[in-house]
């Protein structure tokens, strides 16, 4: 029988854990010594072990000797395979079932779609609580093999596996609580129904990258499909209308929701976007991956009140109305200019004469000299220039100093200038 082509398990393990690439430590999983014996002699005596074995992107492509897998990784509880040539099941379990304590696998970027999974090689993965398969194109088929012998499954990831469909399954599967299926090709709502029918316990579902165009359920479906669920992502999603960003109140235990990215918050400012979703959604205690003070939402509430005032009867949403009732009618908020007065409307006193002009106080003294020089009929070398503010304590200041801009004196409407000719 001639050898099977690329690296085994057992070989990259020995190669990346030997004592010469991995120092011994001291302490729990410190290392495992297995003492020298026919069964280990092509191996060295002393392996470094710790619990958790990364050996992604090695080129594994099978198992190796199983009784040395089992020898080495009885104390093994996390373990990455992700990126490598792994297109076999039972080349897969004949690892596993050697890692009695295995708790989290992660087989992402493995061609497994090439093999069939039968019942008898998924049962080796019975006590695995986190599997993640992302990238690895397994049919739905294979995914209720697994999840049949998976009793204890709490987070399965899916990611990457180009379904356009969710296939559903007949037998619900209680144990699992958090389901990512990110970037994959899903589109109707229907399908997102199936996950609640499968996994009926879920409190976290991550959907972000699917072009999910609407939530096309009743609210009072949609309680009953997802009573349990507490974060919801839809990062990215293609949704597009308010109604749906509502209808997410219907889950009665959801507390975390992420919605950046959707075609719905394109046409709004950020201030608008995070403002609008917080007034809407009353029980989300964190938006976006960030906390709602209560501050912030009373803030937003009030925003929203503010915001739709104005709108035709007909297009004010529901909650506004909720709204009114909490708050009341408010009054718009007064619109404050806080720019920097650019003119001034100033009265310049010479030979007992006063004369109002408008002045931009962006000139300098020198220009606003020059400006007067036709009105008072003085030369800018022949002229003193003295301000007098509106308010001043201590009367006129001569203005020295021709580069300085009149905004620096803080000029006001209704101020003073006096001119006055030069003593020769």
């Amino acid at each position: 029988m001639e050898p099977p082509c690329g690296r085994s398990f057992m070989q990259v393990l020995c190669e990346k854990y030997s004592p010469e690439n991995f120092p011994y430590r001291r302490g729990p999983g410190a290392g495992v010594h297995v003492p020298a014996g026919p069964q280990v002699s092509p191996m060295k005596d002393r392996l470094n072990l710790p619990s958790i074995l990364v050996l992604n992107n090695c080129g594994i492509s099978y198992a190796g000797e199983e009784n040395e897998i089992a020898a080495f990784c009885s104390h093994v509880s996390e373990l990455d395979l992700s990126v490598n040539q792994l297109d076999s099941w039972q080349e897969v379990s004949k690892i596993v079932a050697n890692v009695p304590q295995l708790q989290f696998l992660n087989l992402s970027s493995n061609p497994l779609y090439m093999s069939v999974l039968g019942r008898e090689c998924a049962g080796s993965f019975s006590g695995v609580r986190k599997l993640v398969l992302n990238n690895c194109k397994v049919s739905w088929e294979t995914v209720h093999t697994l999840l049949l012998e998976l009793p204890y499954l709490e987070e399965l990831f899916l990611c990457l596996n180009d379904y356009d469909t969710i296939v559903n399954s007949p037998v619900c599967f209680r144990s699992l609580k958090l389901l990512h299926i990110t970037d994959n090709n899903l589109q109707e709502w229907s399908d997102i129904c199936k996950l609640g029918m499968m996994f009926p316990c879920l409190h976290t579902l991550v959907l972000a990258n699917n072009n999910i165009l609407t939530i096309g359920e009743s609210e009072e479906s949609l309680s009953r499909l997802f009573p349990n669920l507490c974060s919801i992502s839809l990062h990215k999603s293609g949704l597009s209308s308010w109604e749906d960003i509502e209808k997410l109140n219907a889950f009665p235990k959801l507390e975390e929701v992420r919605l950046l990215g959707i075609p719905l918050v394109e046409p709004y400012s950020t201030e608008e976007r995070r403002k609008l979703m917080v007034a809407r959604l009353p029980s989300v205690s964190k938006l976006n991956g960030s906390v709602v003070t209560e501050g912030e939402r009373e803030d937003s509430e009030r925003f929203f009140l503010r915001y739709y005032m104005n709108f035709p009867k007909e297009e004010v949403p529901l909650r506004y109305q909720e709204l009114v009732t909490k708050y009341g009618k408010l009054e718009p908020l007064a619109e404050v200019d806080l720019r920097p007065q650019d003119h001034a409307s100033v009265d310049i006193h010479y030979e007992e004469k006063i004369q109002t002009i408008s002045v931009r106080l962006d000139k300098t003294v020198a220009e606003f000299k020059k400006q007067l020089k036709t009105l008072v009929q003085l030369s800018t070398n022949n002229m003193r220039l003295f301000y007098l503010a509106h308010e001043a304590p201590f009367g006129p200041e001569e203005m020295k100093f021709s580069t300085r801009a009149l905004h620096s004196y803080n000029v006001q409407d209704g101020d003073k200038f006096y001119v006055e000719p030069k003593v020769k």
